[in-house]
């Protein structure tokens, strides 16, 4: 098949942010022989991925046929940049976001994003764009949570969260994503999937909560202290949900090739809930540094303490001679400590994915080892 002309039987995904957790899982999953396909034959996937820098060494470049290198804020580099695929590609998979100090900001930048890379692929002629599947999450029931203005007045729902919840009275670009999206119907299919917090594994997500605690595990054991639970006593006692990046995948494309998930949105989790105190436990095995039980008497806190540790995870990439990562650019060090100091169970209910026939699952302390596992294998962490 010459580029710009395409099969007609082949399925061809654009993933847009394929090298964040999402995107690798995203690109490893319609990669496999056994992958769900909108054809009643199945036909091995054809798949694109966007992301504004060059691909990472630990990236395996095999699993895509095609890699693009463009920032799709920029509408005039973005149409330059597509062109040539537009149109071929018969499924987006939106898995990109880049994050502003405001939420009405973050509304303004994010809608540009998909606008212009779905402008380009609309206007091709002939344009083969059939679905979008639209990655979102648990901010749509919290509210703006990162938003320093607006953060301590929030009122949000109440677990589980549930689907049919309506929108909160606050700017949120979630919301303003799946407006957009649902603006094509019903030319144009799309489905939202709303995760909890996602484990899995690359060095170019902008929350990546799993590579923060490692980080902070590992530089807590270089440097001999204790490596102590900075969050509250309620989400070190309290259950909590995550989002295993396979199963997140394997929800996305689900969606794109079943009709009866067509126009819905998902919640999207492991289908398990576990306390922190227990996910505690499986850090301190996974990276061999000691148990410290939760004291409400020394409490610290830890975005501060990390501040100045930059230089020693700056040794710590020399001596195991990992991927060339700075500690700022890998963490999430605030967004994780607002999760841990949650007043509230962050559980999201599945029901309604498993009553329409996904019923993907994962055993989310076993994904914790897996993941690490991972990053170790990508020489991220050692």
């Amino acid at each position: 098949m010459e580029d710009g002309i395409a099969d007609s039987s082949v399925p061809v995904a654009l993933i847009v942010g394929v090298t964040g957790m999402a995107g690798l899982s995203l690109a490893e999953a319609l990669k496999k022989p056994t992958v769900l396909s909108s054809s009643a034959t199945k036909f091995p996937w054809k798949v694109y991925g966007v992301a504004r820098q060059p691909l990472p060494s630990w990236f395996p470049s095999s699993l895509l046929d095609q890699f693009i290198s463009v920032d799709v804020l920029d509408q005039t580099q973005t149409f330059q940049k597509l062109t040539s695929i537009s149109s071929q590609v018969t499924h987006v998979f939106w898995v990109a976001l880049q994050i502003r100090e405001t939420e009405e900001a973050n509304v303004t930048v994010n809608s540009i994003m998909l606008a212009n890379v779905l402008d380009v692929l609309i206007s091709a002629s002939p344009s083969r764009l059939r679905h979008i599947t639209l990655q979102t999450g648990t901010k749509h029931y919290l509210g703006p949570i990162f938003d320093p203005q607006l953060a301590n007045q929030l009122v949000h729902h109440e677990p589980p969260f549930e689907e049919h919840m309506p929108r909160l009275p606050y700017p949120n670009f979630y919301y303003a994503l799946e407006d957009l999206v649902a603006s094509y119907s019903p030319s144009i299919t799309y489905s939202v999937h709303r995760s909890s917090i996602i484990i899995g594994a690359s060095s170019r997500s902008f929350y990546n909560c799993l590579l923060t605690l490692c980080v902070y595990a590992t530089i807590c054991r270089h440097k001999g202290l204790p490596f102590r639970y900075p969050g509250s006593k309620y989400t070190w006692e309290h259950f909590c949900d995550m989002t295993d990046a396979r199963v997140l995948a394997e929800q996305h494309i689900w969606a794109a090739v079943t009709d009866r998930a067509k126009n819905q949105a998902f919640n999207c989790t492991n289908g398990d809930v576990f306390t922190w105190k227990r996910l505690w436990k499986v850090l301190c095995e996974v990276f061999d540094v000691e148990f410290v039980d939760y004291d409400e008497n020394e409490r610290f806190d830890w975005v501060e303490v990390m501040k100045d540790k930059g230089k020693v995870w700056d040794e710590i990439v020399k001596k195991y001679e990992l991927f060339k990562t700075k500690m700022e650019d890998i963490t999430c060090f605030d967004a994780t400590n607002k999760v841990m100091h949650f007043k509230l169970q962050h559980v999201c209910s599945m029901n309604k994915s498993r009553e329409l026939g996904f019923l993907g699952f994962a055993d989310t302390l076993k994904s914790i080892r897996m993941w690490v596992g991972r990053l170790r294998d990508m020489k991220i962490i050692p």
